[in-house]
């Protein structure tokens, strides 16, 4: 086979097999996650959270914005896949302290949700968020 032939073949060879790899996601955590908490089924309070992993540790933010909320004690377990994340939020101008536990729901699809309990401030309800394509 010549030259310029081996290369044509090669280069569809390559894109056959680009076409044919699964795609990498990366850390399940990464990325804008959207849903919403409450103490009950009628009162709900939407809620985003968009997730960082550099590495080493798990980063971001709670609702960004002008009233956006750095995380802090960001933690995945991968034994379990359970989440955990605190932030101090700003609600009608004052401070109040959010704790999220959760568990990573249908891990392997692009649309993963995480499930658990909220906590901000006194108030202890449930969660639920989606994660974005």
């Amino acid at each position: 086979m010549s030259r310029p032939a081996r290369f044509v073949w090669g280069g569809l060879l390559m894109w056959t097999m680009a076409a044919l790899a699964p795609g990498q996601e990366g850390h399940p955590l990464v990325g804008s996650w959207h849903g919403n908490w409450g103490a009950n089924a009628r009162e709900r309070t939407d809620v985003t959270v968009v997730m960082f992993f550099d590495g080493r540790e798990v980063s971001g933010m709670l609702n960004p914005g002008l009233d956006a909320s750095k995380l802090q004690k960001a933690a995945l377990d991968p034994s379990n896949w359970t989440v955990h994340f605190e932030a101090d939020a700003k609600m009608n101008g004052a401070a109040v302290h959010v704790v999220a536990d959760g568990k990573i729901e249908n891990l392997t699809n692009v649309r993963r949700s995480i499930a658990g309990t909220w906590t901000q401030g006194s108030v202890k309800g449930d969660f639920r968020i989606v994660r974005d394509n």
